[in-house]
């Protein structure tokens, strides 16, 4: 009888340990358990902060502060989604615990930079930097230095600006120079610190952003400088740089163009790619079997983010002044815009739920993040943000090129 006791007082204290206990880390007393798979991270880049967020129940968890200019910040997670990577446009890379909601580490690692990403494995944080020039590579849990790799000098004493930095299968990281018109594969697989790399000349002029495809095949650079967007085949380097969309547009007068499209958020339904069309009120369809332009969209302004649904039902398209009020959803099937939403003016970003039930809207001029259900276009949630930009939810972690 004693000895039942017993073991049922060992089980009551073990039980109670595991409720208080943090899963993710040392015990906390009092910590309630939470997953990671519904957070998410809004920039609040007038304030210099990110707000912490519940996407499952469309609410604000925490405000995180001081992390300096986030004006063009961008985020990626760790394979546990516990923590977000930030990386700010002054050079301060900042390591956030989603689950304390503090600030983990932060290192100022140059004057001006662009983005980031993650390797493969979760181990590496590559930053793409304007100032100096070049990518630095750390490691992931301590914010150590790992490598730094300058990039071309341009013959005043500076080097190229970095752009388009993706990460790709096999640890390798992919970036572009726009000074130089280069686009280099830094190889970490084999040796952490001093990586190999693979450089591509003359890719075109003036690369701006680029992406990796889902399954990682290929990596495609926008060019500023002239028509057209420059491919690699990152299954066979070996085989160069391939030029698609060569000369779209040419015979036409160009819009003046108010804001960069970014490439990295770009859709696939099916076959098709949609791309959003620098200085056009287009968004360009490309047939991916062939690399070929099939459509051009017109749409209500020129775009900066074509978005597919998960699913690739729908393509979602925000736009550049004087149309940032306005998100068009583009049918996939028909190619035809089938609704235009007006969520206020400033729609800077847009982020779906991995399952593509809902879509969240950043709508900076409001101050607010509006929740649509994106089968009947109805808003269902609205939260207050500081001038929001960015969105990014932890399931980004587990897909590639983002």
């Amino acid at each position: 009888m004693i000895r039942r006791l017993l073991l049922s007082a060992t089980a009551a204290l073990l039980l109670s340990a595991c409720s208080t206990a943090d899963p993710s880390g040392p015990s906390v007393a009092g910590a309630s358990l939470r997953g990671t798979g519904g957070l998410g991270v809004v920039i609040e880049r007038a304030s210099g902060q990110v707000a912490v967020v519940d996407r499952l129940q469309a609410t604000r968890l925490a405000t995180i502060g001081g992390l300096g200019d986030l004006s063009h910040a961008s985020v990626v997670f760790d394979p546990t989604e516990r923590y977000a990577y930030i990386f700010g446009r002054d050079g301060g890379l900042t390591k956030v615990d989603l689950l304390r909601q503090v600030i983990d580490r932060r290192v100022m690692q140059s004057g001006n930079s662009i983005g980031g990403a993650i390797s493969e494995d979760g181990t590496l944080i590559a930053v793409a930097n304007y100032t100096p020039g070049g990518v630095k590579v750390f490691d992931a849990t301590t914010l150590e230095l790992v490598a730094d790799i300058p990039a071309t000098e341009t013959g005043d004493g500076t080097r190229s600006k970095v752009v388009g930095l993706e990460d790709a299968p096999g640890n390798r990281f992919v970036f572009s120079l726009y000074d130089t018109g280069e686009t280099w594969i830094a190889d970490f697989s084999a040796d952490r610190r001093t990586p190999r790399l693979t450089r591509f000349p003359d890719i075109g002029h003036q690369p701006y952003d680029a992406l990796v495809t889902e399954d990682g095949r290929w990596y495609i650079a926008g060019l500023f400088g002239e028509d057209g967007l420059a491919k690699i085949d990152l299954w066979h380097p070996e085989r160069g740089v391939t030029r698609i969309l060569d000369g779209y547009g040419k015979g036409q007068q160009p819009l003046p163009v108010y804001k960069m499209p970014h490439l990295e958020g770009w859709a696939v339904a099916g076959s098709l790619a949609f791309l959003p069309a620098i200085g056009r009120h287009e968004v360009l369809v490309i047939d991916t079997a062939s690399w070929k332009q099939v459509a051009a969209i017109p749409v209500a302004g020129q775009p900066v983010f074509a978005m597919a649904r998960p699913g690739g039902r729908q393509v979602w398209v925000n736009f550049a002044l004087p149309d940032n009020g306005t998100v068009q959803v583009i049918d996939a099937e028909s190619l035809t815009v089938t609704d235009t939403l007006t969520p206020g003016p400033g729609v800077l970003h847009m982020e779906f739920s991995p399952r593509g039930d809902r879509v969240w809207l950043s709508v900076r001029d409001q101050d607010l993040l509006r929740v649509y259900d994106t089968d009947s276009r109805r808003e269902i949630a609205t939260l207050p943000a500081d001038k929001p930009s960015g969105i990014f939810f932890t399931p980004r972690a587990h897909r590639i090129g983002l």
